[in-house]
């Protein structure tokens, strides 16, 4: 056997500290403040590391929503698992991604008034988001392209709630149960 057999690990734990850096930063400074040179700085290597990593600060913003929403992800699953009312399942999804996203500085800092525009961006862009936005869905929904509009849809109005919120968990949750919670009742 030749070779490191730990580099690939090593090479992910790397590419977690730099992301792990990148977050604080992110908090702190703003998403569009920040620059590579201060993630390689904050993460204790060279900016070449970083780029070794990622391939600028574009893939470092995705890397980190990507990680953050299967973790989000995971945490919605949990939640609505059981939840067969489709209205009831939606309204859940949404309000325990918005929850976690607000109880995370790391995460709500994206969502800033400078910063929002970088969410947004990605949350329409972004694969990995739709499909776990497409995973919350009822399996009545008929067809990929219903599914991917609609996923896309909630994941405006969680960016949306995050951006703008209501006037509190009730009222966000009185909206999304007369506007949102009655379209997958029919479907």
């Amino acid at each position: 056997m030749t070779g490191d057999w730990l580099a690939d690990q090593r090479a992910e734990l790397a590419a977690q500290r730099i992301l792990d850096a990148a977050a604080r930063l992110f908090a702190e400074r703003g998403v569009a403040n920040t620059q590579m040179a201060d993630i390689a700085k904050a993460a204790g290597c060279s900016r070449a590391t970083v780029y070794r990593y990622f391939e600028n600060r574009h893939a470092v913003r995705l890397a980190f929503v990507h990680r953050e929403a299967r973790r989000i992800g995971a945490e919605v699953v949990a939640e609505v698992d059981g939840i067969a009312d489709p209205g009831e399942r939606i309204v859940a999804a949404v309000l325990t991604a918005v929850r976690a996203v607000r109880a995370d500085p790391l995460l709500i800092a994206w969502f800033r008034p400078a910063d929002a525009g970088l969410a947004v961006e990605i949350g329409q862009s972004s694969e990995v988001i739709a499909a776990l936005a497409t995973a919350f869905l009822p399996d009545s929904i008929a067809g990929d392209r219903d599914r991917a509009q609609l996923a896309r849809w909630l994941t405006r109005i969680v960016v949306s709630l995050l951006t703008v919120p209501g006037v509190d968990d009730a009222d966000e949750r009185a909206m999304l149960e007369h506007f949102v919670a009655p379209l997958f009742a029919r479907a």
